[in-house]
């Protein structure tokens, strides 16, 4: 058995509570381990800790903008990859065309999150009408496609050799953050059996150890009858998604997890109320990539510790530096004008380095690791 260090101990100027009430003239930094559930300790310094003037080495803030991703391959299982290790792929894909094949991830579950658009989604469970804005979990293996009504954006999150879990909600128990019962599953309805044929020709692109297999039958293999079980295709909306919140505390990024997977995490942030006790921060705190890659993508919204960032773009904070929310953003919360959020963005945290792919470097910001400058820094 083994468990961390426990020792609190305080020395020179400091907040009694975290993230509230901090020295006059001083920011605060969070140095923790494994993400927010580990050992940590608040620093209060004179200057911001994302106050440098020059950055040399790979080791940087990114930001990319997927608008610009140019869609390749011929199905969603060889879209480009825009961020990747040994436990998560994220790709982007774009379509506004009746797949006319079907496709099957054998190298893990998927999560698909609607960016734009929306249509139906058919599936060894049935069919499944998806909208801007849902998460859809793919089990490993699920034979699927897309019948879109409108042009319709996915990034999509590959939890490789691995699957999508709920994360433990503790003492605030099932039904808190969503409750399942928002949950909405592929059901075999009329439009399922319609779709079924005997007579055509069916393709089946089968993704296993990042290699694609093609597979012909005579018929469509999406021909079920029925079936019982636990296992399924299901969907789930931000906008059912009701945030942990704490008027006089600022709650870190894992109060907003939505689905747990090996390795990684995904999380999402919704508009809620901002806090509105006076001593209480109001923008996400200062704090240390020590033990996690932290990858943003930006749905919807006005990103309130960011600038310069519009709906498409992703940011990507390795493992090894300080990060959190621009200048203007920390002196507007001082402000307290703003009075709730409105963005929508999925977070995605991973305990293993991502490596950036030909779809990301190819859309960078360079300067997005100087965008942390005062006006008098630049000059």
């Amino acid at each position: 058995m083994r468990k961390w260090f426990s020792f609190p101990i305080r020395e020179g100027d400091a907040s009694r509570q975290a993230h509230c009430d901090f020295p006059e003239g001083t920011y605060e930094r969070e140095c923790g381990k494994e993400g927010f559930f580990g050992p940590a300790s608040h620093m209060y310094h004179r200057h911001p800790p994302t106050g440098w003037s020059e950055w040399e080495g790979p080791l940087r803030p990114h930001a990319f903008d997927t608008n610009r991703v140019e869609t390749q391959g011929t199905s969603p299982m060889d879209a480009p990859a825009l961020l990747s290790n040994a436990n998560v792929q994220v790709r982007l894909w774009r379509t506004d065309t009746t797949m006319s094949y079907l496709v099957r991830n054998s190298d893990g579950d998927d999560c698909l999150f609607v960016h734009q658009g929306e249509g139906s989604l058919y599936c060894d469970y049935g069919h499944l009408r998806y909208s801007k804005g849902d998460y859809l979990i793919i089990p490993r293996a699920t034979s699927w496609r897309l019948v879109p009504d409108e042009a319709t954006t996915l990034l999509m999150i590959e939890a490789t050799h691995g699957s999508y879990m709920s994360a433990e909600r503790g003492i605030v128990g099932e039904h808190a953050v969503f409750d399942p019962a928002v949950l909405e599953h592929a059901r075999i309805d009329d439009s399922f059996k319609a779709q079924q044929s005997d007579s055509e020709s069916w393709q089946v692109m089968i993704k296993s150890r990042q290699q694609l297999n093609r597979v012909t039958y005579p018929y469509n293999p999406l021909d079920a009858v029925g079936w019982k079980g636990n296992l399924t295709v299901f969907r789930l909306n931000w906008r059912d998604i009701r945030p942990l919140m704490s008027h006089r505390y600022h709650l870190p990024p894992s109060a907003h997890t939505t689905f747990v997977a090996q390795g990684f995490v995904i999380c999402t942030f919704v508009p809620r109320p901002i806090e509105s006790d006076p001593g209480a921060l109001k923008v996400p705190f200062y704090h240390n990539n020590d033990d996690y890659d932290e990858v943003l993508f930006y749905h919807q919204g006005d990103f309130f510790s960011r600038d310069n960032i519009d709906a498409g773009m992703v940011t990507l904070h390795p493992c090894g530096f300080p990060h959190g929310p621009h200048p203007k953003a920390f002196a507007a919360g001082k402000k307290h004008q703003k009075k709730e959020t409105d963005e929508v963005a999925v977070m995605i945290d991973t305990r293993m380095p991502l490596d950036m792919g030909d779809a990301a470097k190819a859309t960078e910001l360079i300067d997005y690791v100087y965008s942390w400058r005062t006006p008098s820094d630049a000059e």
